[in-house]
C-alpha cells in the first residue's frame, strides 16, 4: 500500500510503501520480466522476497512505468536506463525511495527501536553523543544513524567510516526539520543539508547533492 508520498520543491518525490501485500498480489503488478529476474529468483527468505517485489512497485508508482534496478560494484542502486537517480531503505513493514532527474540522492528509513542506544558508541563520535537530548535519546540516536546512512548512499567512496568520515552537527529535535552534516572521505569535506521526519513507526531522513 502507497504509504505516503512526497514531492519536494526541488522537484524529487519520495514514495513509503508500506508492506501489507501478499507475495502474489506484488507479482501480479509488475510485468513477467521483473518477477523471472535472476537476483529475485535466488531469493530465499520470505520478507527479502517481500521488500523486493515492494521497492519496484513503489519505484513504478513514482516513474509512471516499470524500470530494471541495477547494482554497482559497492551495492548501491541505479536504473538501467538512467532516467532517475535514485536511492532506496527498508525497515520492518516499511520501503522508502526517492528519486530525481539529476541530483545524487541518499534516503533512510529505520524503525522505532531501542537496539539503536546499543551500538551508538559504533558509529557516533563523542561530540555527537554530548549532543544528544537525553529525554528523547533513542529517537536521536536513530536520525543519527539514519541520516548516516542517508550520506554513505550518496557517497561514491568505499571503505566509509562512520565515525571518522560522517559528521552530524548538533541539532534540537522536532517532527520534521533538518540539520547540517558534512562528510570527511572525499578529501573536499562536502556539507549537507539532512532533511527528517518522525512518524509512529519509523525514523526517515533524506539529502540531495
Amino acid at each position: 500500500m502507497l504509504f505516503q508520498l512526497t514531492i519536494l520543491p526541488n522537484g524529487a518525490k519520495i514514495g513509503i510503501w508500506k508492506m501489507q501485500e501478499k507475495e502474489e498480489q506484488l507479482k501480479s503488478l509488475l510485468c513477467e520480466e521483473s518477477i523471472t529476474d535472476n537476483r529475485f529468483q535466488s531469493i530465499k527468505n520470505e520478507v527479502r522476497k517481500l521488500e523486493w517485489l515492494c521497492t519496484r512497485v513503489l519505484l513504478k508508482e513514482l516513474c509512471g512505468e516499470e524500470k530494471k534496478i541495477c547494482y554497482n560494484e559497492w551495492g548501491k542502486p541505479n536504473l538501467e536506463d538512467n532516467s532517475f537517480k535514485i536511492s532506496i531503505s527498508h525497515t520492518k513493514n516499511y520501503v522508502a525511495v526517492m528519486i530525481h532527474p539529476s541530483l545524487e540522492l541518499g534516503i533512510d528509513i529505520e524503525k522505532k527501536s531501542d537496539r539503536v542506544l546499543k551500538l551508538k558508541e559504533k558509529f557516533m563520535s563523542d561530540n555527537e553523543l554530548k549532543s544528544i537530548n537525553t529525554d528523547q535519546q533513542t529517537i536521536h540516536v536513530l536520525l543519527h544513524w539514519a541520516a548516516k546512512e542517508s550520506l554513505f548512499k550518496i557517497l561514491p567512496e568505499s571503505e566509509i567510516d562512520f565515525i571518522q568520515h560522517l559528521h552530524i552537527q548538533a541539532f534540537n529535535l522536532a517532527e520534521k526539520g533538518s540539520f547540517d552534516a558534512y562528510e570527511t572521505r572525499s578529501g573536499n569535506e562536502q556539507k549537507f543539508t539532512m532533511h527528517y521526519e518522525i512518524s509512529d513507526d519509523f525514523v526517515l531522513t533524506w539529502t540531495t547533492k
